[in-house]
């Protein structure tokens, strides 16, 4: 088993899950998270995990980072299975989780000790590419306590990219923001993914927010979490999140999502 796959020519990394299951034992009972879930990420996809709170889609992202180990079932990397964390699958949580004692560039470079084939000055020629790229290359030298919420945002998803990881996975990473700053970074994330190729999962309640920048929407049902239905979004992009056509997707999955918790909200009203 390899907990750090080479990276293979930068191409985007397929992934594959295959009857995962995962409990967590508290000192009352035993929750259990995942059940039997399997699912198939091609390279360089976009795909959104949906579904209410305590149905492992953060758990599977852990899992899928290698910073949790599944109880039953596998996670392969390009047919090789994922044992912990490598230098192919970054992780960027809903938090920024920058250092306060590092600046803007810092905070990037410190990304980049993951790749120790790379000297000092061509780290910092990365780390500037990078911010450049969310742009943020006149806050290179600012401190982390300057910057608004979006901009915090910003550096650690430069952060995440600039070791040129194959997969990036996103665990909420807008959620805090207000709305109008959520929008700007959708169209930048959907930006930077057409250039960088990368296969991403994200996580997130917000149906909108899936069907605005994923290929595919996974939805999945109350715990213990197991896919429900799948959902092809076949919208061009750049993707609009008021569009007409996107609401219309968004409606249908919000169905979906409303069919799948009505047992639990009946018996709730019981």
């Amino acid at each position: 088993m390899n907990s750090g796959l080479e990276m293979k020519n930068g191409l985007p990394e397929e992934l594959t899950v295959r009857g995962v299951s995962k409990s967590f034992k508290t000192s009352r009972q035993t929750i259990r998270a995942l059940e039997d879930v399997s699912l198939q990420i091609r390279g360089g996809e976009f795909v959104c995990l949906v579904g209410p709170s305590g149905c492992g889609k953060t758990t599977l992202l852990n899992i899928v980072a290698g910073l949790e180990t599944p109880d039953e079932g596998t996670v392969l990397a390009d047919g090789k299975q994922i044992s912990g964390p490598g230098g192919d699958r970054m992780m960027m949580f809903q938090e920024s989780a920058l250092f306060p004692w590092l600046d803007v560039a810092g905070n990037v470079l410190f990304g980049l000790k993951l790749r120790s084939d790379i000297n000092g000055k061509k780290r910092r020629e990365i780390a500037a590419n990078y911010l450049k790229l969310v742009g943020l290359e006149r806050f290179m030298h600012a401190n982390i306590h300057e910057l608004s919420g979006g901009m915090k945002q910003r550096v650690a998803l430069a952060r995440s990219l600039a070791p040129n990881p194959r997969v990036l996975l996103m665990d909420e990473p807008f959620a805090s923001l207000d709305a109008m700053t959520r929008e700007q970074l959708y169209g930048d994330i959907q930006e930077i993914w057409a250039q960088k190729k990368k296969t991403i999962v994200f996580v997130t309640h917000n149906v909108r927010e899936a069907v605005c920048l994923g290929d595919r929407v996974i939805l999945f049902s109350p715990h213990p979490g197991r896919i429900q239905e799948q959902f092809e979004i076949g919208l061009p992009r750049p993707r609009d999140i008021n569009s007409v056509d996107l609401a219309k997707y968004a409606t249908t999955i919000t169905r979906a999502l409303k069919r799948i918790l009505r047992p639990e909200l009946e018996e709730v009203n019981e």
